[in-house]
């Protein structure tokens, strides 16, 4: 018996859970102005899911998915992206997004059930927020095709969760990206769980970064909570993609301290002392540990910082609170080219109701 292949999933980080270098930080690293780029990316996302949760229970948003403690992943893979790349995200990349691009007040609004905010007037072609699991994953095959027939010098990163990667369509989208070597980037945001269900009941893989390797390209794994890991996997695997290197898949590692919605009890399935331990490895506290030791970061740094993401919170939500809602008959408005009869009727009904 030989053996006919060997194959390996790496696994990388730069700061531990404490904020102590563990490896030599890469060259973007070493700027402190940066560092705190990221910091503050990571804080206003942060302060700006704490908003958004008040906003629903107080009935003024519908249901909400908070990143809290998985912040380090979107505004990781959100700042290695150049502005002509494509990005496909999930539900809970709003770092992204913002860096990207998206505002706040257009983020409020998809979540107040208003579709105007996914009209970007930042990131054209970014696509909007994916609530269905795992659907995306053929989108974005299918975007980063056109890049390569078109012979551009950009990439496409679809953002995933762990769960997803239990569905048929992903394992698809991953098989064509691999075959045809496109340039896409697949970040799997591994938070533990997928809603109700642990990453150990949804997959007896010893990593989901395995996955890729059935689909013929690179899987390897970061410490998601240390936003640096993130930016720095995202940025070698953007390259490659642009260099006509083909796909790869990051799966960050990182803990979902919130429920999975504002719709979700996560008591009900977890227990306390899990997320109390998760808490001491968060990455707002890691980073800031980190700026604090090797770039004097102070109780004054953090508290007008603060200040500056809540007033900038502060005007978004009165953006969005003060935007009129669109008439009910605007619903048939992009359905189709031409609307059948059943729903012109429908159409004319709602309109002669304004």
């Amino acid at each position: 018996m030989a053996t006919v292949a060997h194959f390996e999933v790496t696994f990388s980080r730069f700061l531990d859970a404490n904020g102590e270098p563990v490896a030599e930080l890469p060259e973007f690293a070493r700027d402190a102005d940066v560092l705190r780029e990221l910091y503050r990316w990571m804080l206003l996302t942060r302060e700006f899911d704490t908003r958004a949760v008040t906003l629903q229970r107080t009935g003024q948003l519908g249901t909400y998915p908070a990143c809290l403690g998985q912040e380090a992943v979107g505004v990781g893979l959100g700042h290695a992206m150049r502005p002509n790349d494509i990005f496909v995200p999930s539900f809970r990349e709003q770092g992204a997004q913002f860096i990207r691009g998206v505002t706040l007040t257009e983020l409020l609004l998809y979540w107040g059930g208003d579709e105007r905010g996914s009209d970007f007037a930042g990131p054209r072609e970014d696509f909007p927020v994916n609530v269905p699991i795992g659907s995306q994953a053929g989108h974005a095959t299918g975007v980063a095709l056109a890049v390569k027939l078109r012979g551009e010098n950009r990439a496409v990163v679809c953002a995933l969760g762990d769960g997803a990667t239990s569905k048929g369509d992903v394992y698809e989208a991953m098989n064509m990206a691999g075959a045809w070597r496109l340039p896409l980037v697949f970040v799997i945001n591994n938070n533990a769980w997928a809603i109700s269900v642990p990453r150990s009941a949804q997959s007896a893989a010893e990593t989901l970064a395995q996955k890729a390797i059935g689909a013929g390209f690179d899987g390897c794994q970061v410490d998601g909570n240390d936003v640096i890991a993130v930016r720095h996997a995202t940025d070698q695997a953007l390259g490659k993609a642009r260099d006509g290197g083909g796909p790869t898949l990051i799966e960050a590692i990182t803990y979902r301290l919130s429920d999975h919605t504002t719709a979700d009890d996560a008591s009900r399935y977890r227990s306390e002392e899990e997320v109390s331990a998760a808490w001491s490895a968060e990455p707002l506290l890691r980073l800031r540990n980190y700026l604090t030791a090797a770039h004097g970061w102070g109780r004054d740094d953090e508290e007008t910082l603060i200040s500056a993401c809540k007033a900038e919170i502060d005007s978004a939500a009165e953006a969005y609170l003060a935007t009129p809602p669109q008439p009910a008959h605007t619903m048939f408005d992009y359905l189709y080219a031409e609307l059948p009869a059943p729903l012109r009727a429908q159409y004319d009904l709602l309109r002669a109701q304004r």
